[in-house]
């Protein structure tokens, strides 16, 4: 039987959800690089973070935080994680204002080129005559209805795609896990 694929996100209609700033230092000072827990590789990390509340409302158990996206989530959901895809991610205990409850940031450390172009429907990209972009040429500038080759997958439970670093992508026994553990305010969608 194929593997299925599924990207990870956040159910935006959830009422009365909070929403999450970007990662601070211990200082409250908002950290250099957002985008390196989005990039799809390991990363380290010196010292604990704090993810401020940019609008306080129901906790959800997993949340893209701020204008970086960075993947915060419930010990729910990082204990699945921990246990069904150790090798492909990262999981950093944060610290959530005002939450007693543990959050981890979650870093998936692995992207593979694995976007099946001609299966989407539609795919728009960086090139090289383009100022501000010009060292994306040849990344992807949008991609709606993602779908990928599931054949140049490999082993992964859990990564980035090359070229279009915003969704999470886990495996249908990843998906089916956190939705047994019943997650809060996630969404799945088939790629």
């Amino acid at each position: 039987m194929e593997r299925r694929f599924f990207d990870l996100g956040v159910d935006v209609y959830v009422k009365g959800r909070w929403y999450l700033s970007d990662p601070a230092d211990s200082a409250g000072n908002e950290v250099d690089d957002i985008w390196r827990f989005t990039e799809g590789r390991p990363i380290e990390l010196r010292e604990r973070l704090r993810i401020p509340i940019f609008r306080p409302g129901e906790p959800l158990d997993i949340e893209f935080a701020g204008a970086g996206g960075t993947p915060i989530v419930s010990e729910r959901v990082a204990s699945v994680f921990r246990e069904l895809a150790p090798d492909d991610v990262q999981l950093f205990p944060v610290d959530v204002d005002g939450e007693s409850n543990a959050y981890f940031l979650l870093n998936a450390t692995r992207t593979i080129r694995c976007i099946d172009d001609a299966a989407c429907r539609e795919v728009q990209f960086f090139t090289a005559d383009e100022e501000l972009h010009a060292h994306r040429a040849g990344e992807y500038r949008s991609v709606i209805g993602l779908r990928i080759d599931k054949s140049k997958v490999g082993d992964a439970r859990v990564f980035r795609t090359w070229g279009w670093h915003l969704p999470i992508i886990v495996d249908e026994e990843i998906k089916d896990a956190l939705e047994a553990n019943g997650i809060f305010g996630g969404k799945f969608e088939e790629v």
